[in-house]
């Protein structure tokens, strides 16, 4: 099976996506879709990061009556 994406491919998506959005509407959906990408990516990387390190948070403390006695 040959690639996914040609040049043949890009260039008929880009002439579809001018057809239905305009010219001026283009970049500013292009920005969009660059933040979108952009948070996503931040978002699936502190997920990584939550599984590689495990949590670090302080022991809780114990209630008097609950300690044991020496």
């Amino acid at each position: 099976m040959g690639d996914l994406f040609t040049p043949g491919h890009i260039m008929l998506v880009i002439i579809a996506a001018l057809l239905l959005f305009g010219p001026r509407k283009l970049p500013e959906l292009g920005r969009a879709l660059g933040r979108t990408v952009t948070e996503f990516k931040k978002g699936t990387r502190g997920l990584a990061d939550d599984d590689a390190e495990p949590e670090k948070t302080k022991p809780l403390p114990v209630a008097a009556e609950e300690q044991p006695k020496a």
